[in-house]
């Protein structure tokens, strides 16, 4: 992007620096460069009729020496500071000191050059970017889009072809975009970020500093923009030459694929596309994955678990989302037979107690069984709430939402029960 830039600067100051002539002053004229706010329209050539200002004005052009051109350009301004051709000197400086190396020159013409015309492009590019380099991203996206909304009225420059000054329009364009994508997304406006980091990508497809942001604000957006998000995320990674680099971008871009699509199927093929592909094809689109209902869940369960062989939390996930039909078959199976289970006490008293059977209760400390026991428990035997419990009791009902099952016949387990108790320690399908 500096040499860019860069390039862009000397050009003009060029251009300007150029259209010398020996006519006499009363008929000199110079490269109009100031941008109106409205749309452009051809502007009256300017004339310099003093002849020591034309003198002092074609002289400080007429240096070589970098030194020595801003030297005079000073000079004139100071001399001459009304002249009608102050924006065209200070342009000319600030390319020169561009030129020179003097960053610091550089802004602060930059800012004298918006002092005579906000709307100065050239002038605003420079300070885009440089802001851009300091991190200043408020400032950076500010001018950047003070920039964009000055092109369309820049005057072309005497000398210039309309096709050479579209294509430095353009050029300049692309920069502003990109820095004012690129400082959008550093403040969170992900929605500016896209806009202005697309145009910037659609002008240069090739260029990473701009397709890996883009891909970024795309993903981050609120909603996010998945599709052409792991497009250009995909893009990114056949740009990026770094192997760092690459290997961290794919890593974070096959995640946000598997997420989106739920696999990993076409990773592979779209990484391929977009090695030749810069942009996404008319009609492009990937599958999102949508999870199943619970509802939907249940029924695949019963499809591959018979209902005695469920654990707790499958019973649960049925029994509280299942279609009615799908809930009849898990509950005429455990309904009225004694279970033998083991839980995490929420609550005890000597004739109930309240369990947490499935982890997602166990974790929210809530009971998803209340047994009543078979008879009065002793003092002695009364168990501690937190501690793990195995027990016995036979469901006799259950409310789906929230999930509790209440079981009769209750009866503490004082060994170990047997390999066929139903392990509760699962989390429920789904969650």
């Amino acid at each position: 992007m500096k040499k860019s830039l860069l390039a862009i600067v000397i050009t003009f100051a060029g251009i300007a620096s150029g259209q010398q002539t020996t006519a006499q002053p009363q008929t000199q004229t110079a490269a109009p460069a100031q941008a109106q706010p409205a749309a452009a329209q051809p502007q009256p050539k300017k004339e310099i009729k003093d002849p020591a200002e034309y003198n002092a004005y074609v002289g400080a052009l007429g240096q070589k020496d970098a030194a020595a051109k801003i030297s005079g350009l000073e000079a004139f301004l100071v001399q001459y500071p009304n002249s009608v051709m102050k924006e065209d000197a200070l342009e000319l400086l600030m390319g020169t000191y561009q030129q020179a190396g003097n960053q610091a020159k550089v802004i602060e013409t930059a800012n004298r050059l918006l002092a005579t015309n906000p709307n100065n492009v050239r002038a605003l590019v420079l300070l885009a970017f440089n802001e851009r380099a300091a991190q200043k991203w408020a400032d950076a996206k500010q001018h950047a889009e003070r920039g964009l909304q000055a092109i369309p009225s820049m005057s072309k420059p005497d000398g210039v072809s309309d096709a050479d000054f579209e294509k430095q329009k353009a050029q300049m364009a692309g920069l502003l975009d990109s820095v004012a994508g690129f400082s959008a997304l550093q403040l969170k406006d992900n929605a500016t970020a896209e806009k202005d980091l697309r145009a910037a990508v659609d002008a240069d497809p090739n260029n990473v500093e701009n397709v890996y942001p883009l891909a970024l604000a795309s993903l981050t957006a609120t909603p996010e923009d998945d599709v052409n998000g792991l497009f250009f995320i995909a893009r990114a990674v056949n740009l990026v030459k770094d192997p760092a680099g690459k290997a961290q971008i794919t890593k974070f871009g096959h995640a946000k694929y598997v997420k989106y699509h739920g696999s990993e199927e076409g990773w592979n093929e779209l990484l391929a596309m977009t090695a030749t592909t810069p942009l996404p094809p008319p009609g492009f689109t990937i599958k999102q994955y949508v999870p199943p209902t619970p509802a939907e869940q249940a029924a695949e369960l019963l499809k591959t678990k018979a209902p005695k062989d469920m654990s707790f939390a499958d019973w649960e996930l049925v029994l509280s989302a299942g279609a009615p039909a799908d809930a009849e078959k898990v509950w005429s199976v455990i309904k009225g037979v004694a279970l033998q289970m083991e839980g995490t006490v929420i609550k005890a008293s000597p004739t109930e107690l309240q369990i947490a059977a499935s982890q997602d209760d166990i974790d929210a400390k809530r009971a998803d069984i209340v047994v009543t026991m078979g008879g009065t428990i002793p003092a002695k035997l009364m168990p501690q709430e937190g501690s793990t419990l195995d027990f016995e009791g036979t469901p006799v009902s259950y409310t789906p939402s929230p999930f509790v099952m209440t079981m009769e016949k209750g009866a503490l387990l004082t060994k170990a029960p047997p390999a066929t108790k139903k392990p509760p320690v699962h989390h429920r399908s789904g969650q």
